[in-house]
């Protein structure tokens, strides 16, 4: 689209919309899924008949990249550092330390319980062996999903960590995503993003080990190749495809930050989706005007743009309504912009995370607040939970019998 954004045009507007088309309003963007689907089949093929060799092709054909040496080398590792600034070094390391405690204190201490005279039982937590995560390069370096999927494998005692990501067309992983695995404490890094990754961590090659689960986001494609991946035995952390985040806000929100949080998930990617619930027209056309204005000062306004056009602002009678809409469309990133967050969490039923208030932006939870940012997306947020500790173990039942 040229010219000015009209956001009226991008954002769709909807008043009052009855009951019966809360569910198409719910739906997602979506693919040609019998095109992806016999894409992703065709790749897994290929690589488990031909490795390497095979992996090498699609990074080529996909990411524009010759790749001859899969694996980051030791110099590469040890040069990331250095290219990068004190203060996201500083950053990272706050985020680090933050995540960590957050996760640490999910470690589950066996508790026995004396289930009748001389019966004891209990569970004892056992890491998965071998995970691999999946970082997305694309249009930005997610490093960030590097500290939420490493440190909590590392936490679980994982025996072999392996990091898979997109290199740049030089080949070249960015900086972040090096030190990011540094702190983390993943040591097997390989320049591959796509089907081709998810393909290689399910069948291994001589470059790539196979493993026994895989995490981390990404695009259709990845998500697709993931569930193809299930099929073929590997297991997977959650369905985890394009962002989302909805926002329920009253009279009581500050329109400007609503329309900051809209717009940073908005530039994810282009098919990312926002949506904004409100019972106040006023909120809504106030929120819609500074997304107007905020959008001019970002750096990826195309991907905004994009994103928007696939994304909704809905006008209800009532913030129930909203609650109840918002429960259907089980977002990833849920925001309460309305006077008293905590007075709804017992009804919210689905959503990823939920961030309380004005104060409490997604940016926080996607970076540095310690929480997990790798949450279900398009809708399986009702039966799915984010990623946590209990993510890389398995729970053993231990039952004793005293005679």
């Amino acid at each position: 689209m040229k010219g000015p954004l009209s956001t009226q045009l991008s954002m769709k507007k909807i008043k009052y919309p009855d009951t019966r088309s809360w569910p198409k309003l719910a739906e997602r963007p979506s693919v040609n899924m019998a095109e992806l689907s016999s894409t992703v089949e065709k790749i897994f093929m290929d690589i488990k008949k031909n490795g390497d060799t095979a992996v090498a092709k699609y990074t080529q054909r996909f990411d524009k990249a010759s790749i001859s040496q899969t694996r980051i080398s030791a110099a590469e590792k040890k040069a990331a550092s250095g290219k990068l600034s004190n203060d996201l070094k500083e950053a990272m390391h706050i985020a680090a330390s933050n995540i960590r405690r957050f996760h640490a204190a999910q470690i589950e201490k066996p508790k026995v319980i004396r289930t009748m005279k001389g019966v004891y039982c209990w569970r004892e937590s056992r890491p998965i062996e071998n995970v691999g995560l999946y970082i997305p390069g694309g249009t930005a370096p997610l490093f960030s999903t590097v500290l939420m999927l490493g440190i909590p494998a590392q936490l679980a005692g994982c025996k072999e960590i392996v990091l898979c990501t997109p290199p740049d067309k030089n080949g070249k992983i960015h900086p972040a995503i090096l030190y990011a695995a540094h702190l983390s404490g993943i040591s097997t890094i390989c320049k591959v993003g796509g089907i081709q990754a998810i393909a290689a961590l399910t069948y291994g090659t001589k470059q790539i080990p196979r493993v026994d689960k895989i995490f981390g986001p990404g695009n259709q494609y990845v998500t697709a190749a993931k569930q193809y991946a299930l099929q073929m035995g590997v297991a997977i952390d959650l369905p985890a495809g394009p962002s989302e985040v909805l926002i329920i806000a009253d009279q009581s929100c500050k329109p400007a930050f609503v329309a900051a949080d809209l717009l940073s998930q908005a530039e994810h990617g282009p098919d990312s989706q926002v949506v904004l619930l409100t019972d106040d027209e006023k909120v809504l056309d106030a929120v819609l005007a500074e997304i107007e204005q905020q959008i001019k000062m970002l750096p990826r306004i195309e991907i905004a743009k994009e994103a928007l056009r696939n994304s909704k602002a809905i006008l209800f009678k009532s913030i129930d309504d909203c609650v109840a809409f918002s429960n259907l469309y089980a977002p990833e990133h849920l925001i309460l912009a309305i006077k008293k967050p905590k007075s709804l969490i017992a009804e919210i039923i689905n959503a990823g995370s939920v961030f309380l208030g004005n104060y409490s932006c997604e940016s926080a939870g996607d970076y540095a607040s310690g929480t997990n940012h790798t949450l279900p997306t398009n809708g399986y947020a009702s039966r799915y939970s984010g990623v946590s500790i209990d993510s890389f173990v398995k729970k053993n039942n231990l039952p004793e019998n005293h005679t």
